[in-house]
């Protein structure tokens, strides 16, 4: 049987997609990916690439083909919005010119909800089986970038996302509160929950070298380091907290568009213990993980993200982990309900205060009664290859027929 991938993101850059595709590949599918140049996070084309207007390369019995994408778009809107239209335009025509040869068309969609016009458009013009696998939720994360909800974007978001989920045969979601969420763009859809499973793991690069972080208490905060992980707010309440208790360091290991800002605010509010240790690579993570003594994950306030599960919350369980959960919603509830950490509110530095100096506080056998519910949170939920075959088994169907998952 053969698939076509469709994903604004894929190998080298590193998304959860990867894995899907090769286990797909090693198993069940003849696997295509159809994705633009390698750019992300940079907005700059990767090194041993270029930015042709198409190109084939193969990765672990995965065909990949490329076409040009805009970059630039790291540091301007306007870029951003135009790589958006330009995956949206090109992909599409790329996709109904090669679309004919497959037997399933899989949408991997991490954002903007563009990416799948490709597979609508297939769906529509060549009757093919769509199902797309929804990361974000639209219109929703639109306006939580901070675009102002006038009637006219509202207007032309609600045609858009309708559009789109009505060419689609099934849908799955990343996170269980999405549901709801889409069910009105899309009734009589089937919809199916399916989470991002850990793709940074204990098991792999045994043999890295240990990472220092230092003395004392190491909180760690990894990943996407942008506007919406309400990073200025974990700063202040860990200043608030250490001016109480100075043996604590909070680490911030990644990079995006407010790393700079994040540097200006420790550095202009004396906020010592805080360290940026910037982007790394997914092989390095596991050293990072192995010497934190808990882990933050952290939103900011607002209803979307009250259902949204960060992929870093996951990776968090995979290592045994005590959370930190700085986020309202489903991470909150499950943290508090198995055991696995603390809460504190995310709009509150002297919430966030009071979330470092408990852990600080903490027994060492109170850590680890929250690694061991950590642990069994992980296989209760987030089990790889249960996910997996469940994906695929949907997948394969040619019918619409609605499963709960």
């Amino acid at each position: 049987m053969k698939i076509l991938i469709i994903a604004e993101r894929f190998y080298p850059e590193e998304f959860i997609i990867n894995d899907l595709a090769q286990e797909w590949a090693a198993k069940d599918f003849e696997v295509d990916v159809l994705t633009q140049a390698p750019s992300y996070p940079f907005g700059k084309i990767f090194a041993g690439y270029s930015n042709r207007l198409w190109s084939r390369e193969r990765w672990r019995n995965v065909n990949i083909l490329r076409f040009f994408t805009v970059t630039g778009y790291r540091d301007s809107l306007f870029l951003k919005l135009l790589n958006y239209f330009s995956f949206a335009a090109v992909g599409s025509l790329a996709a109904l010119v090669i679309g004919g040869k497959y037997d399933r068309i899989f949408v991997y969609d991490t954002g903007p909800l563009t990416t799948a016009l490709p597979a609508a458009f297939l769906r529509f013009f060549r009757r093919k089986h769509v199902t797309i696998w929804v990361q974000d939720v639209w219109p929703d994360m639109v306006y939580a970038y901070g675009f102002k909800k006038t009637w006219v974007l509202d207007f032309f978001l609600d045609k858009l996302v309708r559009f789109i989920y009505a060419g689609c045969d099934r849908i799955f979601v990343s996170c269980a509160g999405f549901r709801k969420r889409v069910e009105p763009y899309a009734p009589g859809k089937p919809i199916d929950w399916f989470p991002n499973w850990p793709t940074v793991t204990p098991a792999e690069e045994p043999g890295l070298a240990p990472v220092n972080l230092g003395e004392g208490f190491n909180f760690t905060f990894a990943g996407n380091v942008g506007k919406l992980q309400n990073l200025p707010n974990i700063i202040r309440g860990f200043g608030l907290a250490r001016a109480v208790n100075p043996d604590m360091r909070l680490n911030i290991v990644g990079d995006g568009s407010a790393l700079e800002e994040l540097k200006e605010i420790a550095a202009r509010e004396n906020i010592p213990g805080v360290v940026f240790w910037g982007r790394k690579k997914r092989t390095e993570m596991p050293a990072f993980f192995r010497a934190s003594d808990a882990m933050i994950v952290s939103l900011q306030d607002d209803p979307i993200f009250a259902a949204t599960v960060p992929a870093k919350f996951q990776a968090y369980l995979a290592f045994a982990k005590p959370i930190f959960a700085v986020i309202k919603g489903d991470v909150k509830d499950m943290s508090e309900r198995c055991g696995a950490g603390l809460y504190a509110a995310p709009e509150s530095p002297e919430a966030i205060r009071d979330g470092f100096l408990r852990f600080r506080k903490m027994p060492p056998a109170e850590l680890e009664s929250f690694s061991q519910k950590s642990g069994e949170l992980l296989d209760k939920f987030y089990n790889r290859e249960k996910i997996i075959a469940g994906m695929t088994s949907l997948v394969r169907e040619a019918s619409g027929d609605k499963a709960s998952t």
